[in-house]
């Protein structure tokens, strides 16, 4: 394993549960040469949301994504 996998497979351990999940299945599908992966409707319903607010000009302050990376070692 690479040193960068690790520290990736790390960070995914401290995730909740339905998160550890999400990145399983994305690293079987990738895997599994699967050239597709394919957003949930809860998952699609997300990036929606985040588009909008990105439209609407919210992003997070220096302030929130200073503190967002200090979470995972930053």
């Amino acid at each position: 394993m690479t040193t960068l996998f690790d520290k990736g497979v790390a960070a995914v351990r401290a995730l909740p549960a339905d998160r550890q999940d999400m990145a399983g299945e994305l690293l079987l599908t990738l895997a599994a040469g699967a050239a597709e992966y394919r957003l949930t409707l809860e998952q699609l319903e997300d990036v929606k949301l985040a588009v909008a607010e990105a439209d609407r000009g919210e992003f997070a302050s220096d302030r929130e994504m200073a503190e967002t990376w200090k979470k995972f070692g930053q």
